[in-house]
């Protein structure tokens, strides 16, 4: 497994976990919108940092990105292999 795969699974497993328990199983506890509302927040600190040039925080913004767009899918019952597959069906076009 991939470290993608591996933090999905982990995510999938907080799902229906006690929300006081960690962050992850919090926020899923709080609906699609708010993992969405996260998730774009997330996004817009990546991009600041890709226009400051700062490569060490873009690569920390950037693992915050991928870890809520991992829990806005789940939120939606959305798998990451589930979107393996369709950027594998784009290969190429």
């Amino acid at each position: 497994m991939t470290v993608l795969s591996d933090l999905a699974v982990t995510i999938f497993a907080r799902k229906g976990a006690d929300p006081d328990s960690s962050w992850t199983a919090k926020l899923l506890s709080k609906g699609p919108e708010k993992c969405a509302e996260k998730f774009g927040e997330e996004a817009v600190e990546a991009i600041i940092e890709a226009v400051k040039g700062d490569r060490d925080a873009l690569t920390s913004e950037a693992a915050d990105v991928l870890f809520h767009l991992l829990v806005m899918l789940e939120s939606r019952d959305v798998a990451l292999d589930d979107v393996l597959a369709e950027l594998a069906r784009r290969q190429g076009t």
